[in-house]
C-alpha cells in the first residue's frame, strides 16, 4: 500500500497557523480597544511604564552597534533585565521606526504574544481538563485584564509568560506523549477528540502503556468513542529540540526564566534516559548500508540526547557570563537594587521577616484581587486558585497525567519567586503575572471536575463544564474596561511627565549635558543626552550606593571624578533624597489624576557640587594637631575599612543633610569659610562600634564626634573596652563634641564604642581621632 502523500510545506504551515486564527482575532479586537484608549487620552502613541523606554533605549543602542550599552561611549551596562526583548525591537529601529513610531512595532509584538499565550494556555490545559475546559482556559487568558494591560505596555511580560507556558507544555508533552496526540492532530488541521473525551485512540501510546481510564460515569465515558484519524506528529527528537531551545531562551527574557530552564532540563533528562523506540520494519529490502554501523548510530543518538539536556541549563549562565566578561562581575545591577537575597540591609531575621511579609501579601491580597490587583482580578480569586490546585491533583489522578500536573504546579509556584524581591508590587505587579497561566489551567481543571460531578448526578448536564469555564472567563473579562482605562491613564501620565521632560531636555540642555535621573528610560530615549542613573540600573557601579541610602550616595559623589558627575538632575526630590546636590530649579512636570508615577511632580535642577567635601574636617582645628584616622559615617568604603557595625534596615536611616556649621566644644579656631556644610549620616543609633588605625601611640589624642539627637542624649565612649568618658548631646541640630582618649591604648588597630547611656537615640555623621 502506498504511503500517504505528505502535505506541501505551505499547506502544513497553514494548518499549523489555523489554531491561532481565533486567538489573533480576539487579541486584535482587544488591542484595538487598548490602542484607541491610549491615543484618546495621550493624543499619540504612549506607554504606561518608564521601564518600557529602557528597553527601547537598549534597542536603539543595539541598532547603532552598541552591545547593551545604555549611554553612547560608556560601554556595556548590566541593567537590561531582558536581553531578548531589546533584541526583538532593535531591527524595527534599524528599519526606520524611530521616536514614538517604534511603539507601533511594540504593540504589534504584544498582539502576537498575547494570542500565542492564549493558544499555549489552552494546549497546556487540554490533557488535564479536556477540550471544553481547555477552550475556557484560552478564553480566560484572552480576557485576563493583566495580560491585556501588559501586552500593550511595551514590556516583555506577556512574551515571558508565553515562553514559560510553552516550555511547560513541551516538557509535559515529552514526558507524557500520549496526552498530546489529540493536540498534535489538531496542530496539523485534523479533527480532535470529542469534547469531554479522555480516552486515547486505540493503539496509541496511552493504551499500550496501560494509562489510567477515567471513572465510570465521567464525561469521558459518556462521550463518543470516535478515534483520532492518523495524522503526522512532531517527532520526539524535534519536540525535544524545541523544548531545549525554549528552556535556553526563557532566562534571556527574564531572570525568573531559570525555572523554565530547570523544568526543560529535567524533562529532557527523563526523555534521554528512555530507550529509543524500535524502528518499523521496512516494506522492502533496504539498499546496501553506507552509514556507520548500527551500534555507532545508537551511541551517537544517545550522546545527542544527553547533550540536548545541557541546552536549557546553559540559558541561565548567559547573562552572568556576559556580565563577568564585559563588566567584571557576574551580577546585574537590577539584582543588586531589587533582590532581597544578598542585600546587605537584610540578613537573618530581617530577611526572613521581609520574605514572609511578601508571601503574606501575595496570598492575602495579590492573588485575591485586593487593593494591589483589583484592577485585574475579581475579589475572592484566591479561593478559585486554591480549589483549582485541588482539582489539578484530582485531574492528574483521573486522567493519568502526573507529569502535566506537576509541571503546572511548578509553574504556579513560580509566583513565589518575586517574593524574594525588595518589592514585587512595582509596575502593576508585573513580576507575578507571567506565572498566571498556570492558575488559569487550574481553574479549567476545577471547571472540568465540577462538570463531571454534575454529570454523575444527571448525565444530561454536559454543559456544566463549559458553563463554569465561561463564567470564570467572564469574571476576568469584566475587569477589562477598568484595566484599559488604567492602561491609557498611565500611558498619558508617563507621556506628560517623563516623555515631556525628555523632550524638554533635548531642546534646552547643552549637548554635553549629563542628566542625573531616577527614572532613566524616557529621559535617555528622548533627550539624546548622557544620563547618570542614580538608582544604578543603567549606570554601572551606582547600584550599591543607591541600596545603601542617600547618605552613602552623597559620600560617593564626593569621590566621583568631575567628568562623571551629572551637570543636571531630573528627579523626584523625595526619591533623590539628596538635597545638598540639587541646585537651581529649571522646570517641573506635574501630573494629577494618575496612580502609576513615582510622584506627582518631577523637577529638573542644575546640579550643585559646591558642598562636596565641606564636612570632611572638624569645624575647629587646634594648631599643631593632625588627624590620625577618621570614620566617615555613611561612606561605605570608610565604614568597611573601620569595621563600622550596621544594624538591619540601615538603609532606611541613612541620610544626607546640609546645615549650618555645628557648634563645637573642641579646642582651636573655627573655620569661618564653612558657614554651611553637608555630610552623610546614620540616624537613630543606639551604639556605634568601629576600629581605628593610629599606628604608634601618639603623645595625646582626642575623639571628635559630629553627632545629633532629636530629644537629647548622653553618650559613653570606650577605648579597647575601657571607658574613656561621656558627652552630652543637646536636642536639636548637630554638634561636635571632643573627648580625651588614653593615647597609650591607641597602638595599632583599636576598637572604639560609643554607647547610648540616656535618650532615645542619636544621629552619627563623622568621627575623627586627632592629636599630636
Amino acid at each position: 500500500m502506498a504511503a500517504p502523500q505528505a502535505p506541501s510545506p505551505l499547506r502544513a504551515l497553514a494548518a499549523r497557523a489555523l489554531p491561532y486564527a481565533p486567538a489573533l482575532a480576539a487579541s486584535g479586537a482587544l488591542g484595538a480597544l487598548c490602542i484607541r484608549a491610549v491615543l484618546d487620552q495621550a493624543g499619540r502613541p504612549a506607554l504606561p511604564l518608564d521601564d518600557a523606554f529602557i528597553h527601547m533605549q537598549y534597542a536603539r543602542r543595539l541598532a547603532e552597534g552598541g552591545f547593551f550599552s545604555f549611554v553612547a561611549g560608556e560601554g556595556y551596562s548590566t541593567g537590561a533585565t531582558s536581553l531578548l526583548w531589546p533584541v526583538l525591537l532593535a531591527p524595527f529601529y534599524a528599519l526606520g521606526l524611530r521616536d514614538l513610531s517604534l511603539v507601533y512595532a511594540i504593540w504589534a509584538l504584544g498582539l502576537v504574544f498575547h494570542a500565542a499565550l492564549a493558544v499555549e494556555t489552552a494546549r497546556l490545559a487540554r490533557p488535564l481538563a479536556g477540550p471544553a475546559a481547555a477552550a475556557g482556559a484560552g478564553a480566560m487568558c484572552a480576557g485576563f485584564a493583566a495580560f491585556a494591560w501588559f501586552a500593550w505596555s511595551g514590556m516583555e511580560t506577556v512574551a515571558f509568560a508565553w515562553i514559560l507556558t510553552r516550555t511547560a507544555r513541551l516538557a509535559a508533552g515529552l514526558l507524557e506523549p500520549a496526552a498530546v496526540e489529540a493536540e498534535a492532530a489538531e496542530d496539523v488541521g485534523q479533527p480532535a477528540m470529542p469534547a469531554g473525551s479522555d480516552a486515547p485512540p486505540a493503539g496509541s501510546a496511552a493504551t499500550l502503556a496501560g494509562s489510567t481510564a477515567p471513572p465510570a460515569g465521567s464525561a469521558a465515558t459518556s462521550a463518543s468513542s470516535a478515534q483520532l484519524p492518523s495524522a503526522p506528529e512532531r517527532p520526539p527528537a524535534a519536540a525535544a529540540r524545541a523544548l531545549g531551545l525554549a528552556g535556553f531562551a526563557a532566562p534571556l527574557l527574564r531572570p525568573e526564566g531559570a525555572l523554565a530552564s530547570l523544568i526543560a532540563a529535567l524533562a529532557l533528562a527523563v526523555w534521554a534516559a528512555r530507550p529509543a523506540p524500535p524502528s518499523p520494519l521496512p516494506a522492502s529490502p533496504p539498499p546496501a548500508p553506507t552509514a556507520p554501523p548500527r551500534r555507532a548510530s545508537a551511541i551517537s543518538r544517545l550522546l545527542d540526547r544527553r547533550l540536548l539536556v545541557l541546552a536549557p541549563l546553559l540559558g541561565p549562565l548567559v547573562v552572568p557570563a556576559s556580565n563577568q566578561l564585559l563588566a567584571g562581575h557576574p551580577t546585574s545591577s537590577t539584582t543588586t537594587v531589587k533582590w532581597l537575597i544578598g542585600n546587605p540591609n537584610y540578613d537573618g531575621p530581617a530577611l526572613r521577616d521581609a520574605l514572609l511579609q511578601n508571601l503574606r501579601l501575595l496570598v492575602t491580597d495579590v492573588l485575591d484581587g485586593g487593593q494591589w490587583t483589583a484592577v485585574f482580578l475579581p475579589e475572592g480569586s484566591a479561593a478559585v486558585i486554591a480549589l483549582g490546585a485541588v482539582a489539578l491533583a484530582v485531574a492528574a489522578h483521573r486522567r493519568g497525567r502526573p507529569a502535566h500536573a506537576a509541571i503546572v504546579a511548578a509553574l504556579a509556584l513560580g509566583a513565589l519567586l518575586p517574593c524574594t524581591y525588595l518589592s514585587f508590587l512595582w509596575n502593576r505587579v508585573r513580576y507575578v503575572w507571567p506565572f498566571a497561566p498556570a492558575w488559569l489551567v487550574m481553574a479549567a481543571c476545577l471547571a472540568r471536575e465540577l462538570g463531571d460531578a454534575a454529570q454523575r448526578v444527571r448525565r444530561s448536564l454536559h454543559y456544566v463544564t463549559p458553563l463554569i469555564a465561561g463564567a470564570f472567563a467572564g469574571a476576568l473579562a469584566a475587569r477589562l474596561p477598568w484595566a484599559i482605562h488604567d492602561l491609557a491613564n498611565s500611558a498619558r501620565a508617563i507621556d506628560r511627565q517623563q516623555v515631556w521632560l525628555g523632550r524638554w531636555a533635548a531642546q534646552h540642555l547643552p549637548e554635553g549635558a549629563r542628566i542625573g535621573v531616577n527614572d532613566t528610560g524616557a529621559l535617555a530615549y528622548f533627550s539624546g543626552r548622557r544620563t547618570f542613573d542614580v538608582v544604578g540600573l543603567t549606570t554601572e557601579g551606582e547600584a550599591r550606593y543607591w541600596v545603601a541610602g542617600a547618605g552613602s550616595r552623597f559620600e560617593h559623589y564626593e569621590k566621583l571624578p568631575q567628568e562623571r558627575r551629572p551637570t543636571h538632575f531630573i528627579v523626584y526630590p523625595h526619591w533623590m533624597a539628596c538635597a545638598p546636590v540639587l541646585g537651581r530649579e529649571l522646570v517641573d512636570a506635574t501630573v494629577e489624576d494618575q496612580a502609576i508615577l513615582g510622584g506627582t511632580t518631577m523637577i529638573a535642577y542644575e546640579a550643585r557640587w559646591d558642598l562636596l567635601g565641606s564636612g570632611a574636617l572638624p569645624v575647629r582645628a587646634a594648631p599643631g594637631e593632625r588627624i590620625f584616622d577618621e570614620v566617615d559615617v555613611s561612606d561605605l568604603e570608610s565604614e568597611a575599612a573601620h569595621g563600622y557595625a550596621l544594624e538591619p534596615l540601615a538603609d532606611q536611616r541613612n541620610v544626607a543633610v546640609a546645615l549650618a556649621a555645628p557648634e563645637s566644644d573642641a579646642p582651636g579656631e573655627v573655620d569661618r569659610g564653612r558657614a554651611e556644610i553637608a555630610d552623610g549620616g546614620r540616624y537613630y543609633r543606639t551604639a556605634d562600634r568601629f576600629v581605628v588605625h593610629v599606628g604608634a601611640p601618639p603623645a595625646e589624642a582626642r575623639l571628635v564626634m559630629r553627632v545629633a539627637s532629636d530629644d537629647g542624649a548622653e553618650l559613653a565612649i570606650s577605648v579597647a573596652g575601657a571607658e574613656a568618658g561621656a558627652v552630652e548631646v543637646p536636642a536639636g541640630t548637630w554638634v561636635e563634641r571632643a573627648v580625651a582618649l588614653p593615647a597609650a591604648r591607641l597602638a595599632g588597630a583599636t576598637p572604639i564604642a560609643i554607647t547610648l547611656r540616656r535618650g532615645a537615640g542619636f544621629h552619627a555623621f563623622h568621627y575623627w581621632i586627632v592629636g599630636r
